[in-house]
């Protein structure tokens, strides 16, 4: 009898990057919002590749939905598929969970979730993480709400369904309020699209023209394209509510400094978007040019380690005079998952996604950029392909200031202890390693990079920095009720 072959991640480094948790997108005004749904969400493909799913409205078959694993592409390009989606109005949602289901994903945990009301109903599709999401769930099921999926988002529904207000975004109102932590929404009723940042605007979404027709996104990438002009960022603490009466908006909460996560910038978001006005791509290439100056050292070469890696190692080269060059080459047909029957195919699973181009490594000093150090395992890997390569020396430069911190706010960090700048210094790290040299850019050079000529204010930190500095600027009550012990605060 044939032994069954156990699937694995094909990504070697999965498990050594952080992830986000997931992308939003709205559309409403617009004939076959799905499609354009669609499209959006395959241009969010790289915030969450778990699962995804559409919900729409048509006045002849009301709300209609469809959730499914994998990919966009593998899903949502079905012209079966897409006719059962009709309407002007849809939203949708990309997975990768950092609350819920953690392992295999349950369909029921797939968004976005749809609630019946009293005046109607609603769907909603939530980027982010509540970090008082198990609190609100037992009061919540104390009180007597049914939940259907382990989804910290699903509280939502549940508390807009307790309020005794009497329109859908005036219960969301309500419930947000009780909400801690980041969240970007996106929902919809049969008629009104809506969108609401947390007061701190800790993740992105931005609003965007369709003809006569609107937009709502996690990224401007999403918006570039279904040909849509972007408009304007949907504020931190704001709420719109577009309707056929035009764009609403609304502070329903208690002013804030804004505290947007300083990662999105680094790895999140892609490189063709722009943040708060600034393109990604140059915030990246002048992290590479901040690194450069901060930490030079001799060498041959700079190569990039694919593909998050690439703007910074540009900016390092043209800083630095010392030549660019692709000294890694990236698969890009890589499967999510891979059919591993033998151990010796085991062995080579790095080299599914990552190979060395041989002839131009051999006896060159090389500088490596990647984005982020996690725990390491992906940094030993390519360090030993470059050197099995013939490389003379190995010199990490690392685009972020090491992530010794959990996030809490909607990225899948491991634990603190399995982060490896949590137990290592720089030098212990480069020891680890075993590199000729490993630097990372400065907290201060992040900073300035994003375009904070001063560098960070520590009294009054301008970003989301916590995975960097443990200084969360939202106590993340469910994981100190678990004993997460916070930083010390400087005296």
């Amino acid at each position: 009898m044939r032994a069954e072959m156990t699937p694995f991640h094909s990504h070697p480094f999965d498990d050594d990057k952080l992830k986000e948790e997931c992308g939003v997108f709205g559309v409403v005004g617009v004939s076959d919002a799905a499609n354009f749904v669609a499209l959006g969400l395959h241009a969010l493909q790289h915030r969450g590749q778990e699962a995804g799913g559409i919900v729409t409205h048509d006045p002849d078959h009301g709300f209609q939905s469809a959730r499914r694993f994998g990919y966009v592409r593998d899903n949502f390009t079905s012209a079966k598929l897409m006719e059962t989606l009709p309407g002007s109005i849809g939203i949708g949602h990309v997975r990768y969970s950092t609350a819920g289901s953690k392992g295999q994903t349950q369909l029921r945990d797939v968004q976005p979730f749809f609630g019946e009301f009293s005046m109607g109903g609603a769907a909603l599709a939530h980027n982010g993480n509540i970090t008082n999401a198990e609190e609100l769930r037992r009061d919540l099921i104390g009180r007597g709400s049914i939940f259907h999926s382990s989804s910290d988002s699903e509280c939502i529904i549940h508390l807009m369904a307790r309020s005794y207000q009497k329109n859908i975004p005036e219960r969301m109102k309500d419930a947000l309020r009780r909400v801690e932590g980041a969240f970007s929404v996106v929902a919809m009723t049969r008629t009104k699209l809506i969108g609401v940042r947390d007061r701190l605007g800790v993740r992105p979404l931005v609003l965007g023209r369709l003809g006569d027709g609107w937009v709502l996104s996690s990224e401007t990438c999403a918006l570039d394209i279904i040909g849509a002009e972007f408009i304007r960022e949907v504020e931190p603490g704001e709420m719109v509510v577009i309707s056929p009466k035009g764009i609403e908006s609304f502070m329903p909460f208690e002013p804030a400094r804004p505290r947007f996560c300083i990662f999105e910038h680094v790895y999140f978001s892609r490189p063709d978007s722009i943040l708060n006005g600034q393109s990604v791509y140059e915030t990246r290439r002048q992290i590479g040019v901040e690194l450069a100056r901060e930490a030079p050292v001799e060498a041959d070469l700079v190569c990039p380690v694919p593909d998050s890696g690439t703007p910074a190692a540009i900016g390092y080269s043209q800083e630095s005079g010392i030549p660019y060059a692709m000294g890694i080459i990236r698969n890009q047909y890589m499967g999510r998952t891979f059919i591993e029957p033998t151990e010796q195919i085991r062995n080579m699973g790095v080299r599914l996604k990552l190979n060395v181009n041989r002839a131009l490594i051999k006896g060159k000093r090389v500088i490596l950029v990647d984005d982020s150090v996690v725990r390491g395992t992906t940094s030993r890997k390519i360090k030993e392909m470059i050197l099995d390569a013939g490389a003379a020396e190995v010199h990490f430069r690392i685009a972020s200031p090491p992530t010794a911190w959990p996030c809490f706010y909607g990225v899948d960090t491991p634990e603190r202890e399995k982060l490896l700048a949590s137990t290592m210094s720089e030098e212990e790290m480069r020891r680890h390693l075993n590199v000729d040299s490993l630097r990372f850019i400065s907290l201060d050079g992040l900073y300035r990079a994003v375009g904070e000529a001063k560098g960070r204010d520590n009294a009054c930190p301008q970003y989301c920095d916590a995975c960097f500095s443990g200084d969360y600027p939202v106590q993340p009550s469910d994981m100190v009720a678990k004993g997460f012990e916070m930083r010390e605060p400087a005296e």
